[in-house]
């Protein structure tokens, strides 16, 4: 823009403040000189100059009879209210209440009327129904009434401080607004059923926070007051909490920057204490807005302790929210995601340790999903060209390697490290593979590495080794394994033929004592006669009785005709596994 251009737009400027005050004089004249007294002051309020009557402003302004009254100048003809609340406008209305000229008091200008009036103390004490009567009725019995009314009064209070602070006029703004709002989100009057939220949405932050604070003093439900905090965050704070489009500013003016800046810690402050208050999204959102504004360390350490807990149910994108910058060309800031899961860790074991030490029956649970995520999101993010080896393994390693009952996800990662980070030398790349357990990859991942030319050999050779490992004993196991069943199921099989046997064999036996023993008596007798041939006779017939108890002499029991196998017993011989 030329000199010329700002010094006609400042002349249009100026001309436009003269029109407005000639207006307003004119106005003014039209009341004023209806009198047909000669004006005897002039009273200056900023630019406006008012020419009125002393007569008609001591009647009804005990501050302006005290500064005449109190004046050494006999003639006195100048009084200057520059500090008045409302400005101007305001004092037009308040010296047409002394000239009894009508006007209207709306929600707009009571708050601004009261202030003056007060200001001008305009009491009952220079003449019953004066300003300050008038405008405070109008507050109790028709601002006030309505949730709307009372913001909109609340809202006009914010260019009054610290006057309508010390007159109580705020104080009873806020009681209305936290009531009626309560009342509105318990029983809702109207469709929809958020709609005061949008009203709220009209007020600065500084009378946002005293309405959250008075709610929540009142005993307002956590969901009431998270549903106003995000209506109004998404209203305040809308490029960087809702639009995910990348259209947000790379960069903003300081003045700006602070602005939003004292917002969002705001806001944050008034966050409901409970878990499930506000939806993780919508933190992650705050958390990335925190970041991009440079918030404080508290604020940003309150969002990630809301996010940590919940890590479990947050997923990728959630993260990736906090991680890229609005466009999703830059990494943000890893350091807020690797605090967020460190919490956690923590978190899950200081449960474990709580329960006895069982710190893997923690990470068969929560522990698994949250590895899960972060292998996930380290393949995100893996892609960054600025991403160095020691932050992605930082991140990665921060899970206990006992949550990944397969390491297949991290595999993954890895691969796309090396292939976005083409320039890195055998040891580097190892590095990056130190927090891969290649013992636990699947079947296919092992494959795909043994085959994988970004790996550095070390791990091509391990995961090579493991397959052949794990093939062979995956064999003999199988083998060793279907032996044991059938071997088994054969004890286990009954033999109904060998039950039959045994039990003539066991009468047989019965006989057998029975004939010993009639034997016996035999042979006493026999050894008088000749002992030599009885005894041969007793043999003989002891072997033919034997041979007819034989119970495997029938059948597939019969093994007189099986030949000896020879079995060679000895160690198999080990052998050094080949990966040709």
């Amino acid at each position: 823009m030329t000199t010329s251009s700002k010094n006609n737009n400042n002349t249009n400027t100026n001309n436009n403040s003269s029109n407005r005050f000639s207006l307003a004089m004119e106005r003014t004249g039209q009341w004023v000189f209806s009198q047909e007294i000669p004006t005897d002051v002039v009273v200056e309020v900023g630019e406006a100059k008012f020419s009125l009557h002393k007569f008609m402003l001591l009647a009804k302004s005990d501050y302006i009879r005290k500064l005449i009254m109190e004046s050494k100048d006999t003639d006195f003809t100048h009084i200057s209210l520059s500090d008045i609340p409302g400005g101007p406008e305001i004092f037009e209305k308040a010296a047409k209440f002394c000239y009894s000229v009508n006007f209207e008091i709306t929600v707009q200008n009571v708050a601004a009327l009261y202030c003056a009036a007060e200001y001008l103390e305009m009491t009952e004490k220079c003449c019953e129904g004066n300003l300050v009567g008038r405008t405070n009725e109008f507050l109790a019995h028709v601002a006030l009434k309505s949730l709307s009314g009372a913001i909109v009064v609340l809202k006009s209070c914010e260019d009054l401080f610290p006057m309508a602070e010390e007159l109580n006029i705020v104080k009873r703004c806020v009681d209305a607004v936290s009531i009626k709002a309560c009342n509105e989100a318990n029983f809702p009057s109207r469709s929809p059923t958020n709609w005061w939220t949008e009203e709220l949405t009209n007020l600065d932050i500084d009378s946002f926070e005293k309405v959250i604070s008075s709610m929540k003093s009142r005993g307002a439900k956590a969901h009431t007051l998270s549903s106003a905090l995000v209506t109004y965050t998404e209203k305040s704070l809308r490029e960087l909490v809702r639009d995910h489009s990348g259209n947000a500013p790379r960069s903003l003016d300081s003045k700006v920057k602070d602005f939003k800046r004292n917002i969002l810690e705001t806001i944050v402050r008034l966050l409901p204490t409970e878990k499930s208050s506000v939806s993780v999204n919508f933190v992650c959102c705050l958390l990335r807005s925190a970041i991009f504004l440079n918030a404080s360390s508290k604020c940003r350490n309150d969002l990630e302790k809301r996010i940590s807990p919940n890590l479990e149910n947050i997923t990728v994108d959630e993260l990736l929210v906090i991680s890229f910058t609005y466009d999703g060309e830059k990494l943000f800031d890893l350091e807020s995601v690797r605090r967020i899961i460190s919490g956690f860790v923590e978190k899950e074991k200081s449960v474990g340790v709580f329960n006895a030490g069982k710190f893997k029956e923690v990470c068969s649970t929560a522990m698994q999903r949250v590895a899960k995520t972060v292998d996930s999101y380290l393949g995100e993010i893996a892609t960054s060209e600025e991403l160095s080896i020691s932050k992605f393994n930082g991140i990665a390693n921060i899970v206990p390697k006992t949550a990944r009952k397969i390491d297949d996800d991290l595999y993954r990662a890895i691969d796309i490290y090396l292939k976005a980070h083409p320039a890195l030398d055998e040891i580097e790349r190892e590095k990056v593979c130190s927090v891969m357990d290649s013992h636990k990859l699947s079947y296919e991942a092992r494959l795909h590495a043994s085959q994988n030319k970004r790996l550095p050999v070390q791990i091509v050779l391990q995961a090579l080794y493991y397959d052949q490992l794990k093939l062979r004993s995956g064999v003999e196991e199988q083998k060793t394994t279907q032996d044991a069943i059938s071997t088994r199921s054969q004890l286990l099989q009954p033999d109904m033929s060998l039950v039959k046997e045994n039990e003539a064999l066991r009468s047989e036996l019965m006989k057998m004592k029975m004939y010993i023993t009639d034997m016996k008596k035999s042979d006493v007798k026999a050894i008088k006669a000749g002992p030599g041939s009885r005894r041969s006779t007793f043999f003989s017939s002891v072997s033919k009785t034997l041979g007819k108890l034989n119970p495997f002499k029938q059948g597939s029991k019969d093994t007189s005709n099986v030949e000896d196998i020879s079995i060679d017993l000895s160690k198999p011989r080990r052998r050094r596994f080949s990966i040709s």
